[in-house]
C-alpha cells in the first residue's frame, strides 16, 4: 500500500475543521481567510511582476542581439567603444 505525506481522508479534514473552529471560533475564521486571500494575491501579484521583468530583460536582450547581428551582416563594428561614439 503507498502511504503519501499529507494525504488528508474526509474525516481527517473534517477533525481538523472542527479543531480550528474551536481554537478560533467561528467569528475569526472569515478575518482568517481574508488574510490569507490577501497573502495568496500579494504573492501572485509579486510573481506576475517578476515574470513581466523577465520578459521585458528577454526582449531588450533580443533586440540587442539582433542588432548586433544586423551590424555584423552589414560589416559594421559592434563594439562597445563603436556604440559610445555613435552616441
Amino acid at each position: 500500500m503507498l502511504v503519501y505525506p499529507l494525504a488528508f481522508g474526509f474525516w481527517e479534514i473534517v477533525i481538523i475543521a472542527l479543531i480550528i473552529i474551536l481554537l478560533f471560533g467561528g467569528k475569526k475564521i472569515p478575518e482568517l481567510m481574508k488574510g490569507l486571500g490577501k497573502g495568496v494575491r500579494s504573492f501572485k501579484d509579486g510573481m506576475n511582476d517578476v515574470e513581466s521583468e523577465i520578459k521585458d530583460i528577454d526582449k531588450d536582450y533580443s533586440s540587442s542581439a539582433k542588432e548586433k547581428s544586423d551590424k555584423k551582416k552589414n560589416g559594421e563594428s559592434v563594439t562597445e567603444k563603436d556604440k559610445e561614439k555613435e552616441a
